[in-house]
């Protein structure tokens, strides 16, 4: 059965409550994600539904939230923990980097830990300092975690359903600008997920460079590519959906057709994902580039106030300029 084109929120919402059905060791915690049902309403009735045992209002303490999680997992279940903002997850850093990466190898495989951390990132609202983080390199850089991010309200139902199945830690990425968007695709609750956890996806086909981009940018990318057609330019659009690990044989299959690429994401272009996906690129499609892989990112500033930030984000306009570079070489 198909759901009538939900919002990015409302299809994580419905795989939360998919997931929580199918599985009573599933638990949700979190800062207000019962009563309130989460700043952004991701957790909305679920408190109401599968009672206060399940869905835990939590002090606002980032370390002890995650760390007991930890201890939730290692007993049998399989907590999602909501960071409330992308900036209010350092407090959790050492755990989720010195504990919930690490122990299945600190076991020598004895132990997991189910855990998903979501964490809703990027800009884009208006809000004040630490709201605003696009941070996805540093949990993408640690061995043990899986790192993922939705773009659209079917992938953010079945994706989160997957992270939630999986018996790796998942740090769960949701481009918190793009929740209550209405999404062109509708959500087949029967047909079953299309693609795997770790696969990216082709948003759109083209011919002449492929722009590689995730989460929030998707849309920015889509729209640049249909600006783009309008000049006779073809462009293809590939989602990661994926950040650790990434799904490299799907963005060389693009790239080694289109001959091009671009990379876009919202976080500071210094050593950011872009960066090891230019050097992979460069690495297994040598041969086939036309051109240099071209980056375009957040200037390596701190997040700025919120009149600035449409300065700061990668926009269209931006996304378009370095697609004439690239055609330029």
């Amino acid at each position: 059965m198909a759901t009538n084109r939900p919002s990015l929120a409302k299809g994580l919402n419905a795989g939360l409550r998919a997931a929580m059905e199918q599985d009573d060791k599933v638990l949700v915690m979190g800062e207000d994600v019962g009563t309130l049902g989460g700043v952004f309403r991701i957790t909305e009735g679920l408190a109401k539904d599968f009672g206060e045992h399940r869905v835990m209002d939590t002090p606002l303490a980032e370390s002890g939230i995650v760390g007991t999680a930890v201890g939730l997992a290692l007993r049998g279940y399989r907590p999602v923990v909501e960071i409330q903002f992308d900036g209010f997850v350092y407090p959790a850093f050492d755990q989720i980097v010195s504990q919930v990466a690490k122990m299945h190898y600190r076991s020598l495989g004895h132990l997991r830990l189910p855990i998903v951390i979501r964490i809703p990132c990027g800009g884009g609202i208006g809000a004040v300092e630490h709201h605003s983080e696009s941070n996805e390199a540093y949990f993408a850089h640690t061995a043990g975690l899986r790192v993922v991010s939705c773009a659209t309200a079917p992938d953010a139902y079945w994706m989160i359903q997957q992270a939630i199945a999986s018996d790796d830690p998942v740090v769960f990425f949701e481009p918190k600008r793009r929740y209550h968007e209405r999404s062109p695709e509708e959500i087949d609750v029967d047909a079953g997920p299309e693609l795997g956890l770790h696969q990216a996806r082709v948003a759109r086909s083209g011919s002449d460079l492929t722009l590689l981009c995730y989460g929030p940018m998707v849309k920015t990318c889509l729209q640049a590519a249909d600006a783009a057609a309008e000049e006779g330019t073809s462009l293809e659009v590939v989602d990661l959906r994926t950040l650790s690990p990434l799904d490299v044989p799907t963005i060389t299959d693009s790239v080694r057709r289109t001959g091009r690429a671009v990379v876009v994401h919202e976080a500071q272009t210094f050593l950011g994902l872009g960066a090891e996906l230019a050097a992979r690129v460069q690495q297994d499609c040598f041969y086939h580039l036309e051109a240099p892989v071209l980056r375009v990112g957040g200037y390596d500033i701190p997040y700025p106030p919120s009149r600035f930030e449409e300065e700061f984000l990668p926009s269209v306009d931006r996304v378009l300029d370095a697609v004439d570079r690239s055609l330029g070489y």
